[in-house]
């Protein structure tokens, strides 16, 4: 790496973290805004929203990744091309080519960095952030659904109502339903505590049998109930997909599957996180057409209106094809993937553009 990329690939790396900075910290501050409505709610107080802010910063951190790419490179490539140093480094001998090379240099670190926050840490600290805040205001943990979390395995249909902060399931029915799709059994605990190779303890139990000619009902104060449900598979289907890291939501993908239930959902969402390294790269590439057009005397300003207008453009069109494969059933992977070949595919074009008419 030779003196002109290390400064090239320094000053973008800077810019970007300056603007990593401060966009978490306002997104941070509209996040304190409305969380401090909910003081006083339960136990939920100012040192709990503090604490609550810390722990959803790397989750925060990790979506905003690609937009202070953006932002930082325009700041930093329009400031050169003000400065003439752009001009500078193509009289020594520096192709333009070789100044997007050092621009997809800082790329590579910027999505280690990403993944690194995205896969190791955003993930543990969200789930504990939605923990704290659901145990501070005394609300149950299962809050995706009206009626608790719904979970399918063959026959069997599980509602949980509530998740204890130790992992122990709560309020819990289980229905289960005979060769001819009739329901023939439902049982209901007051609570399930996991004990090992896939099995729990069912307790304060009561089962309904059901059959065309009668219905018998029993109580039980225990009962094993074996099961391919553990605590970490119920804890996943809680939180947000996007949410999840790759191994999570490759392991609840495969669960969906393998009870014959709908998993586009977590499966978009695993491809996203999959795309998301490469979406660092083409907002990096969104700037790089700017670099050519340093002698039109585009100020700084111009260049990261330009800029946000067309990363925002590209986060509605990735919103948008992600709803539409949901709506009907498309390939998730070439959904994530679309709106990152498009935009690149235009900033290919106009690089070109430009190219031709320097």
């Amino acid at each position: 790496m030779n003196v002109l990329t290390k400064y090239i690939v320094k000053e973008i790396l800077k810019g970007a973290f300056i603007a990593l900075v401060l966009l978490l910290t306002l997104f941070n501050l509209f996040t304190l805004t409305d969380e401090l409505k909910d003081v006083g709610r339960g136990s939920y107080n100012l040192t709990a929203v503090f604490t609550y802010l810390a722990l959803t910063s790397p989750r925060v951190c990790y979506e905003l990744v690609p937009a202070s790419a953006l932002l930082g490179s325009l700041f930093v490539l329009g400031a050169m091309g003000n400065q003439r140093e752009l001009i500078a480094m193509r009289a020594a001998g520096v192709s333009v080519f070789g100044i997007i090379q050092s621009v997809l240099v800082a790329g590579v670190i910027l999505a280690i960095f990403s993944i690194f926050i995205g896969e190791l840490i955003a993930p543990t600290t969200e789930a504990k952030a939605q923990l704290l805040k659901a145990t501070a205001q005394n609300q149950p943990l299962v809050s995706n659904a009206r009626y608790g979390l719904w979970l399918r395995e063959g026959s069997k249909f599980i509602n949980v109502r509530k998740l204890e902060n130790n992992g122990e399931l709560a309020d819990i029915s289980i229905y289960e339903l005979n060769n001819q799709a009739r329901l023939q059994s439902v049982t209901h605990a007051e609570k399930a505590i996991y004990l090992q190779n896939e099995q729990w303890r069912l307790e304060n139990l009561k089962q309904s049998q059901i059959s065309i000619q009668q219905m018998q009902a029993n109580s039980q104060t225990a009962q094993i109930w074996q099961t391919t449900i553990a605590p970490d598979l119920v804890k996943i289907a809680v939180v947000n997909p996007d949410n999840l890291s790759l191994l999570d939501l490759a392991q609840y993908v495969q669960f969906l599957k393998n009870n014959q239930q709908k998993s586009q959902t977590f499966e978009f969402a695993f491809w996203g996180r999959v795309v998301n390294p490469l979406v660092t790269f083409v907002m990096l590439l969104v700037a790089t057409p700017f670099i050519i057009g340093v002698k039109r005397g585009i100020n700084v300003g111009s260049r990261m209106m330009i800029g946000v207008v067309i990363g925002m453009s590209f986060n509605i069109l990735d919103k948008i094809f992600g709803h539409i494969g949901l709506i009907y059933d498309f390939n998730p992977f070439l959904m994530a993937i679309f709106p990152s070949l498009f935009v690149s595919g235009l900033s290919f074009y106009a690089l070109r553009y430009n190219l031709n008419n320097v």
